[in-house]
């Protein structure tokens, strides 16, 4: 167990907090319910990032930029949006400071006073549409396919880094179509890139379905969702995509001409995923020894750390070391050579473990006697010694090895705790112990609500595998032709 860190079995949320600043990910600022996202931690959010762009890219996604201030009159524009955010808005209201002569302090400069307050974005819609009714003239202008890379604000009063923070950076999707078809097919489409990313590259199963009614994004149509199930039982929501119908088309009156020569208004969507992904990362596979990072969205994927008591033991270690990083580079390997005469080899390996580097190499002067170097794996803290003549090769097969590991293990953590019931007291139970639900809902807004107050747990998802079956709901008694998903959820 690494020194530190609180093991889950007593206190998950302790041990997701240690891990966090124990492994240098991110730290709370200043500025109350904001983080800093420290260096190791935001190489994981480029990864991520450079993953996520070329999958947009290559479905035909572009990337622009839109302003962080939206005015609030555009708020007033789509109702359901307006009062799904207004209670997380920050609000601009003036413009300049001043010096108080009396005090010496600096205060807001009253005579600055904004004509109308700006709202710092905490989602583009507004602003993005207002753009998009310049940019579209004619069904030629479509589909408009844009995602921009960003910071958004949504004021939190309980806070929690990577999870939940006032500021966190994300991306988002919004594009036009000419049908309703078109629409909701690419918003289906990034459900589909969403969940081949938790899948392939966290190595983190996950669910597909559509959002109850309740649990729907402000302003859309249909909010499709992935839902992921962390080790302490409780569900995340790992990426979101919406139809928006025309709501905001009509709302900033995006007309364009149609191919009948009519004047019609576009359908839109909007999608995202945030720094939240970091979280679902930590949660879904990290241990009491610190991080488990998938090889394909680690930093560093293979450290080397020398043993040795001389500078010549040093020096010949790093010769071979040398030729070891070059093969590895050479096959798209990241890889760093730890040579700090500042810290003992004991140190490194915890230091390195706690970081969730998936593959450890330690070579000492008998290691080049025998031509050999010991192999240690993160995810399943197993030891061998390969040959060096053949380490490259055997440490990019190991990776993949590594990440596919990882993946059977979080599936067969969220299948263990998945559960299908028929009756409330066993639904009760199910939700306390924690894990995916499956029962029948009448679906009602008022009786998901009440199984909330009851339970807290909510429907994280309702499935879109199209299965029906004939039930009865398992807090009102009434009919139901399928079962949804409960459970509880960050």
């Amino acid at each position: 167990m690494a020194k530190g860190i609180t093991p889950k079995e007593e206190n998950y949320s302790q041990w997701y907090n240690d891990i966090v600043l124990k492994a240098d990910l991110a730290e709370n600022s200043a500025v109350r319910g904001s983080m800093v996202i420290k260096p190791y931690g935001y190489a994981i959010w480029e990864k991520m990032q450079s993953v996520l762009d070329g999958m947009f890219k290559e479905t035909g996604h572009e990337n622009a930029y839109f302003p962080l201030f939206i005015p609030k009159s555009f708020f007033s524009k789509e109702a359901s949006h307006v009062e799904g955010f207004a209670k997380e808005c920050a609000v601009v209201t003036h413009y300049r400071l001043k010096k108080d002569e009396k005090t010496g302090k600096i205060v807001v400069d009253e005579e600055a006073k904004l004509e109308e307050e700006l709202i710092v974005r905490p989602t583009s819609e507004t602003i993005i549409w207002d753009a998009y009714k310049n940019w579209i003239q004619s069904y030629r202008d479509l589909p408009l396919l844009i995602n921009q890379w960003a910071n958004v604000v949504r004021w939190e009063m309980r806070t929690r880094l990577f999870l939940r923070t006032a500021e966190f950076l994300w991306q988002e999707g919004h594009t036009a179509h000419e049908t309703k078809a078109e629409a909701i097919k690419e918003a289906e489409l990034i459900l589909g890139v969403y969940a081949d990313f938790a899948e392939k590259w966290m190595s983190m199963p996950v669910l597909q379905g559509v959002k109850s009614t309740n649990e729907r994004f402000a302003g859309a149509i249909e909010t499709y969702c992935i839902e992921a199930l962390m080790q302490d039982g409780k569900a995340l929501q790992a990426g979101t995509s919406h139809f928006l119908g025309q709501n905001f088309a009509k709302a900033f009156d995006v007309q364009f001409l149609s191919r009948e020569n009519q004047l019609e208004y576009v359908w839109a969507t909007s999608w995202g995923v945030s720094t939240r992904l970091i979280g679902a990362l930590i949660m879904s596979h990290s241990d009491n020894n610190g991080l488990v990072l998938p090889p394909k969205l680690a930093p560093i994927q293979v450290v080397i750390v020398p043993i040795y008591r001389s500078e010549e033991q040093l020096a010949a270690i790093s010769e071979k070391v040398e030729g070891i990083v070059k093969e590895l580079k050479a096959k798209g390997v990241s890889v760093k050579f730890d040579n700090r005469d500042t810290r003992k080899p004991g140190f490194k390996f915890s230091e390195w473990e706690l970081k969730g580097v998936p593959v450890r190499l330690a070579i000492g002067p008998r290691d080049l006697e025998n031509g050999t170097v010991e192999v240690a794996r993160r995810d399943t803290m197993e030891k061998e010694n390969l040959q060096i003549a053949d380490i490259s090769e055997k440490i990019v097969h190991l990776l993949e090895k590594i990440q596919d590991n990882i993946y059977r293990k979080a599936s067969t953590f969220r299948d263990d705790n998945t559960f299908y019931v028929d009756s409330w007291e066993v639904f009760k139970q199910k939700i306390k112990e924690g894990g995916f639900v499956y029962a029948h809902w009448d679906g009602t807004s008022e009786t998901e609500l009440k199984i909330k107050d009851e339970t807290k747990a909510t429907v994280r998802l309702i499935p879109i595998d199209g299965k029906k079956e004939e039930g009865k709901c398992i807090y009102s008694g009434n009919p139901s032709y399928r079962r949804v998903v409960f459970a509880k959820a960050y």
